[in-house]
């Protein structure tokens, strides 16, 4: 059993001061020798000016949140690269070019007051939607300030509700009262960083002064508050987030707490008079055994008084899951995949009984429902409507208003084509994993393509959290990888959501090892299949999938000649010592308990880099930020850094801004994409195709 490292055993320790001078003098260097190579690559401007291109379209659809009358967007441009927050009617929305009213200029706000603000997002009061708590991020960070904001006058309110930086969470109980969560001082905040308590504050009160109402464990990952306004069916719901997939609701009437009985896993959530259970473990209850990823429904208030009467809306199948569901005011729509692919469900109480129905959507590619009712109005115009978007590898979002009943819908926006995919072509294969399980993947050759054994192939993954990846139009990559020769793979490798928590339970903690054997799967069947070869392939992934190619390049080196982990988990036995790390104990484990570490050091990235002279690894390229305080930017730092020492050849660039999404607004995300790209055609050895 490989023995557990301790801190004063890693040499790089030094690397997890974010801010520390020695750290970022490091870190300045090794950008300076990446952009040195990758920006004199003769393609590199065209790769950045066409990805900004597509990321500053005024031509992207405008996706909006509905707030009363009003839909609300974050709008992005050139000229804009932090984001206009602004709104329109449904009216104008229609129009190819509707008139919206500016809240918040973020860029000139950040200009003003001398900050590099993000937008992190709004909490609105309905009906009316006037009072608005508005989060702010400096940088990208998931820390943010949060401040009121009056969005009849168009201002922040002078001594209205502010809280300082922090990982906050609030939410409104009426116009003078919320619910907040946040860093109140020591013992406030839960191991990975998120709040502990929830307390009631009221307009004109100290925040020390708030009063607690609901506390979750330090162990925990989270507490927060949730406010059912919709009339005659008000509910306020206090939240203990056990962990990722764990939780407790208790339901708050007065200063009375009740705990709502349920699988301690299980997704609950109110629908007016009903409630709504989503399953990840099997439950046997009043004589039915349900199986997990089934969706069920029951009487809201009788089953709070101790009943049993569960409807199921959807069980899943060896091909089916449940990827979502959402309310109209009548009607359950749910999103469901296929083989990985997408669905719309309506279920609807008609007649003492529940109605399914098919609604027509695309063959192929994703789908995603979001309903528009506003439940807290009694005459809702729009109580029945629906946002439906839908979108493959090689067809651009489509944006449709539906109504429930009918498959006639009304196209509002469409994402125009942002590289050519004439002769282009999608193909679903499946792999056979090292224990025989069959694991799909999307081949989207480029046009012309034919099967001899040498096109430039990125293969991409993910494999955690129960998160699905999908056949997504994405102009960026099209335009600077497939339209110019290269084959794009997407793996729907276990650990993710593709086919339901069975899926994705199969492939955590002790059984993590199986993301990665799925995944090497599916790269020797692009080469068995003659899409590639070693010397052509390459490997990209993100957070979790940044951990997934970092564990797939030191076990199986000899199928990959590149690497792109951007934003990753490495070192597997601090990763719960660092930012969010404690949280995701339930995906990995616990690597202070001598038996789980024993499988975790197995696969651990920073603690198997073998040396250059015994084992030759792939180049890869090691793309973080320094604001990222979700996944810690110690561990690519500390990565590379042991790689270079061991001898192998590694590039590194680390963003100053950016977050967890690597990038603070277009210009950052279209270099960072233009370096990665261009080391991708560096490494596979070839041009790009003009």
């Amino acid at each position: 059993m490989t023995a557990p490292q301790t801190d004063s055993s890693d040499p790089f320790l030094w690397l997890e001061d974010v801010m520390g001078e020695r750290a970022l003098a490091w870190v300045r260097q090794r950008n300076a020798e990446s952009e040195d190579l990758l920006q004199a690559q003769p393609d590199f401007e065209a790769l950045r000016s066409g990805i900004r291109e597509v990321l500053d379209s005024r031509e992207q659809i405008p996706y909006v949140v509905r707030r009363g009358e009003w839909l609300y967007n974050l709008w992005r441009d050139a000229a804009n690269p932090r984001g206009l927050w602004r709104r329109t009617t449904l009216a104008e929305y229609r129009k190819p070019q509707p008139a919206w009213e500016t809240m918040i200029d973020v860029d000139a706000l950040g200009r003003a007051e001398g900050e590099n603000w993000v937008w992190a997002g709004a909490t609105c009061l309905g009906p009316d939607f006037r009072c608005c708590l508005v989060s702010l991020s400096r940088g990208g960070a998931d820390a943010h300030v949060v401040r009121e904001f009056d969005t009849v006058d168009k201002r922040f309110v002078e001594d209205g509700f502010m809280l300082p930086e922090a990982k906050t969470n609030v939410e409104w109980l009426d116009a003078d009262t919320v619910f907040v969560g946040t860093d109140f001082g020591p013992g406030s905040l839960t191991d990975a960083g998120y709040p502990r308590l929830v307390k009631r504050w009221r307009r004109g009160q100290p925040l020390a002064d708030a009063v607690t109402v609901f506390e979750a464990r330090p162990d925990d990952m989270m507490a927060y508050a949730s406010v059912d306004r919709t009339p005659g069916f008000e509910r306020i719901s206090l939240w203990r987030l056990v962990d990722f997939y764990s939780n407790e609701v208790v339901l708050l009437q007065g200063n009375e707490a009740r705990r709502v009985d349920k699988p301690g896993d299980a997704k609950l959530s109110f629908w007016r008079e009903r409630v709504l259970i989503e399953l990840r473990s099997d439950w046997a209850v009043a004589g039915q055994t349900f199986a997990r990823g089934s969706l069920l429904v029951a009487d809201a208030a009788a089953y709070l008084a101790g009943q049993r009467q569960l409807t199921p809306l959807f069980m899943p199948t060896p091909t089916r899951s449940l990827a979502g569901h959402t309310t109209t005011r009548s009607t359950v729509l749910l999103t469901v995949l296929d083989d990985v692919v997408g669905r719309v469900e309506e279920l609807s109480w008609r007649q003492g009984a529940w109605q399914r129905r098919q609604v027509g959507t695309p063959a192929h590619g994703a789908v995603s429902v979001s309903a528009l009712h506003d439940p807290e109005l009694a005459q809702d115009p729009l109580a029945e409507a629906y946002w439906l978007n839908t979108t493959d590898f090689l067809s651009p979002d489509s944006l449709q208003l539906g109504t429930t009943g009918s498959d006639e819908r009304e196209t509002f926006k469409s994402l125009p084509s942002f590289f050519n995919a004439t002769g282009m072509r999608v193909e679903q294969r499946f792999a056979s994993s090292r224990d025989g399980t069959r694991v799909p993947y999307f081949v989207v050759w480029p046009a012309g393509a034919q099967a001899d054994g040498d096109h430039p192939t990125l293969l991409n993954g993910y494999g955690g959290f129960e998160l699905p990846r999908l056949p997504t139009y994405a102009g960026a990559m099209g335009r600077a990888w497939c339209a110019h020769g290269g084959v794009f793979v997407l793996a729907n490798i276990r650990g993710g959501g593709e086919f339901g928590p069975g899926w994705h339970q199969a492939a955590i903690k002790a059984g993590k090892q199986k993301s990665y054997d799925d995944f090497a799967a599916v790269a020797e069947d692009l080469i068995a299949w003659r899409v590639t070869w070693p010397a052509r392939l390459a490997m990209r992934g993100g957070s979790n999938g940044g951990l997934l190619v970092g564990a797939v390049m030191l076990q199986r080196p000899e199928l990959f000649q590149a690497v792109v982990c951007q934003v990753p988990l490495l070192d597997m036995r601090r990763y719960h010592k660092l930012l969010a790390g404690a949280s995701w104990m339930a995906e990995y484990g616990d690597p202070d308990d001598p038996t789980q570490w024993a499988t975790i050091s197995k696969y651990s990235p920073y603690q198997n880099v073998p040396d250059a002279a015994r084992v030759k690894l792939p180049r890869v390229l090691f793309t973080t930020s320094t604001r990222d305080d979700r996944v810690h930017p110690g561990h690519a730092r500390k990565m590379a850094a042991l790689m270079r020492e061991q001898g192998h050849e590694v590039l590194y660039w680390e963003n100053l801004e950016g977050g967890h999404g690597g990038a603070a607004d277009n210009e950052q995300r279209a270099q960072m994409m233009a370096l990665e790209y261009a080391f991708l055609w560096l490494q596979l050895g070839a041009a790009l195709e003009r």
